[in-house]
């Protein structure tokens, strides 16, 4: 597995392996890797003639009062994953490459950054169209793979690749869990014992609204209520349902929505979410 560190490193490598009639396949990641970021780099060399990973912790969707100078980072452990799957590349850029001084130029995505997360973090879908279009112009990818975990992420991104018309195709992949339900997230590792017992709660209360939804329940306040009453452990940022492609609200469950929840955990913010379908078969049903 080749490192490469600059954007024109990053970009020539890229065009050499297109000049070889292969596709490039990129799963951009922000490091302490776990088992979800593994699906995206296996999908990546399975489905595509040459795999990059990337990893940059972005400062630029982080808040002052944020977790970006604790945030883990963990390069050896990741590099030697990744390289265990076969990632033909990794691509490393440094906050100075990837934000000179004097720069002044940033991506914003209107519509699916707003609410769910984009209302508690307002910087952060900046951050993340900016970052990933630089990304993008680096790696120059044919698919780029992102995790169902982020889902409003992977929303504002596949927004931003039509609108900007990037030609880069994005795959959602579902999300991964721990064997006791809780979503594979990097920032787990902060939670102490008891506070990895009670974070178990987000994923419950969504896996019990599915089970309602799937008995027959469409009444959007009653869904959301229900996961509300569920994490009365946690200290809720948002609980919501809303239409899986528009991230918009809605009353009632007629058609496919995401319902998402956010919450504090002691001092860590957690994210999880299902997506659901009505009158979808179960076997055929979105996975959760």
């Amino acid at each position: 597995m080749i490192l490469l560190e600059t954007a024109d490193a990053m970009r020539a490598w890229s065009r050499a392996r297109r000049a070889e009639g292969r596709t490039i396949g990129f799963a951009p990641t922000m490091g302490a890797l776990h088992e979800g970021h593994a699906s995206l780099a296996r999908a990546a060399v399975r489905e595509c003639g040459a795999a990059v990973a990337s990893i940059f912790v972005n400062p630029t969707q982080f808040a002052p009062n944020e977790d970006f100078d604790r945030y883990p980072r963990t390069f050896e452990a990741d590099r030697a994953m990744l390289e265990g799957i076969g990632v033909h590349a990794l691509y490393l850029p440094s906050a100075r490459d990837m934000y000179p001084e004097s720069y002044s130029t940033y991506v914003e995505v209107g519509g699916v950054s707003e609410g769910l997360c984009g209302g508690s973090r307002p910087h952060f879908f900046r951050g993340v169209a900016t970052v990933v279009t630089k990304l993008f112009n680096a790696v120059e990818p044919d698919r780029a793979y992102f995790g169902q975990k982020d889902a409003q992420q992977c929303a504002v991104i596949r927004r931003m690749a039509r609108d900007l018309d990037t030609g880069v195709e994005i795959v959602q992949m579902p999300i991964v869990r721990e064997a006791d339900g809780l979503a594979m997230s990097s920032r787990n590792r902060y939670l102490g014992p008891e506070e990895r017992a009670r974070a178990l709660c987000i994923s419950r209360s969504l896996f019990e609204a599915e089970r309602r939804m799937r008995g027959g329940l469409r009444d959007a306040a009653a869904v959301v209520a229900g996961v509300g009453a569920g994490l009365a452990e946690t200290r809720i940022d948002y609980v919501e349902l809303v239409d899986a492609e528009t991230m918009r609200p809605v009353a009632a469950v007629d058609r496919p929505v995401l319902l998402a929840a956010a919450a504090w955990v002691g001092d860590t913010r957690l994210i999880d979410n299902i997506l659901f379908t009505p009158d979808a078969p179960k076997e055929d049903a979105p996975c959760c």
